[in-house]
């Protein structure tokens, strides 16, 4: 049945292909709740998970906030971890190894407390009187 097996040839290179093409990681903070933006765009509070098909190579900046701690501002770069399923389909069509290369399963940020203003300084003491 040639028909079938060309079928069945091409589910499997499309399915290599789709699984290579996305990665995700999961981002947490402590403390967590933290809200997230991506490339400038909302999209939840901490622990996220981020999937996306970027080509290898590719930033994505993430901000962190969370009040009473400092704004942090991160890139998290597609080319951390190697992924197989790429591997495969780049072999079977070539074009997947764009996607060779992904996220690492998890990123953890530990957010920086925001420092109290500091006290404003205390008055110099009073001279004593003198006596003429």
């Amino acid at each position: 049945m040639p028909g079938t097996r060309l079928r069945a040839a091409a589910a499997a290179t499309l399915l290599a292909f789709g699984a290579g093409c996305a990665s995700s990681t999961l981002i947490r903070t402590s403390p967590s709740g933290a809200k997230i933006s991506i490339d400038g765009q909302a999209v939840g509070n901490t622990p996220y998970l981020m999937k996306d098909t970027k080509i290898m190579g590719s930033t994505t900046h993430v901000k962190l906030a969370l009040e009473g701690y400092e704004t942090s501002e991160i890139f998290i770069y597609r080319s951390e971890e190697f992924q197989p399923g790429a591997c495969l389909g780049g072999v079977l069509v070539t074009v997947p190894f764009l996607w060779l290369m992904g996220y690492k399963p998890e990123h953890s940020y530990e957010l920086v407390p925001l420092r109290p203003p500091a006290p404003p300084p205390a008055p110099p003491p009073a001279a004593p009187a003198s006596s003429t």
